[in-house]
C-alpha cells in the first residue's frame, strides 16, 4: 500500500509563512502527479498545485505567485511553501498522489492516495 504522511500545518498571522510536507511511503516504484488540495469549511475542496512528473506545475489563480509547490522524487515528498498568506487561505489542506506505483507481492499495482489533511489558520 501506499501511505500519505502530511505535516507543517499549524496557525500563522496574515502575512506570514509555513511549509507543508507530505511523505508518502511504501514499496512505491513510481509516482506520477503529487498535488496539494485544500477545503475550508462549507466549500468544496479545490486544488490548490499540482506537479505532474516531468511536465510543468500548475497552481489555483488565488495562491499563483504567493504558493509553490516541489518535489524531491528521491525522497517520494512534496512540499508546498506558503508565502504571504491571507485569512483567506485558512482551510484543512490535503495532499495526493496519482499514479503511484508500488509493489504487492509480485504484482504491481497502481492507485490515487489521498493524505489526512493537516490545518492551516490565517489570523487576521
Amino acid at each position: 500500500q501506499v501511505q500519505l504522511e502530511e505535516s507543517g500545518g499549524g496557525v500563522v498571522q496574515a502575512g506570514g509563512s509555513l511549509r507543508l510536507s507530505c511523505l508518502a511511503s511504501g514499496n512505491i516504484v513510481s509516482i506520477d502527479a503529487m498535488s496539494w488540495y485544500r477545503q475550508a469549511p462549507g466549500k468544496q475542496r479545490e486544488l490548490v498545485a499540482h506537479a505532474p512528473s516531468g511536465r510543468a506545475t500548475t497552481y489555483s489563480n488565488s495562491v499563483k505567485g504567493r504558493f509553490t509547490i516541489s518535489r524531491d522524487n528521491d525522497k517520494n515528498t512534496v512540499y508546498l511553501q506558503m508565502n504571504s498568506l491571507k485569512p483567506e487561505d485558512t482551510a484543512t489542506y490535503y495532499c495526493k498522489v496519482d499514479d503511484a506505483t508500488y509493489y504487492s507481492g509480485q504484482i504491481k499495482v497502481r492507485v490515487d492516495v489521498w493524505g489526512q489533511g493537516t490545518q492551516v489558520t490565517v489570523s487576521p
